[in-house]
C-alpha cells in the first residue's frame, strides 16, 4: 500500500480540526518554501483534472493531526478563476511554535537570507512571546515563536483528560 494514499476506513473518535488550505500559483515553489524554512514534511501528492494537491504537515501526530493543503488549479477547470488569490496577510498567519529563542533567530536569519522575512525577531507582550515572520512564495504570512504556550497549553488540557 502507497504510504501517502489516504485511507477512508479510518476515522477521528472525535471532530478534529485537520487543515487550513491556501490556493497557491506555483504548487512546487510552495512545496519547496514550506519543505525549507519550516519544520513540515510533504505527506502527500496528487493531481487530477482540476489540477495539482498537497498535504504538508508532520508524520508525528496521529491523533491530531493538522495539515497545510495547498492547490493550484489549471487555468481551464479553475472554479475560483474569478476571485482573486487570497493571501494571510498583514496580520492573518500560520503559526509554527520553535523550541527556543534561537530556533526563532534561525529561522530569521534564513528568511532574511532567502528574501522571505517581513518583521525581525520581537519580543511581544504574553502571551505572544519572541516572534520573526516570513512570507511565503504567495506572500502568506508565517509567525515563528518560542515562549507562545499554545503547545503546552494543548498539552496540559489533553494530559488532564487522560
Amino acid at each position: 500500500m502507497d504510504d501517502h494514499a489516504p485511507v477512508h476506513d479510518i476515522h477521528p473518535p472525535a471532530p478534529r480540526w485537520t487543515h487550513v488550505a491556501l490556493r497557491v500559483t506555483d504548487i512546487d515553489a510552495t512545496i519547496d518554501w514550506y519543505t525549507t524554512y519550516t519544520p513540515m514534511r510533504l505527506l502527500d501528492r496528487r493531481q487530477d483534472d482540476m489540477g495539482y494537491g498537497a498535504w504538508l504537515g508532520h508524520d508525528d501526530a496521529p491523533d491530531s493531526p493538522f495539515l497545510l493543503v495547498i492547490a493550484q488549479f489549471f487555468p481551464g477547470t479553475d472554479p475560483f478563476k474569478d476571485s482573486p488569490i487570497a493571501r494571510l496577510a498583514p496580520f492573518a498567519h500560520l503559526g509554527i511554535e520553535l523550541t527556543s529563542r534561537e530556533a526563532v533567530e534561525d529561522a530569521a536569519t534564513r528568511g532574511d537570507a532567502g528574501g522571505w522575512l517581513r518583521m525581525a525577531p520581537t519580543d511581544m507582550p504574553p502571551p505572544i512571546g519572541y516572534i520573526c515572520m516570513l512570507s511565503d512564495p504567495d506572500g502568506n504570512m508565517v509567525e515563528f515563536s518560542h515562549d507562545q504556550g499554545v503547545y503546552a497549553l494543548a498539552r496540559r488540557l489533553a494530559l488532564k483528560k487522560s
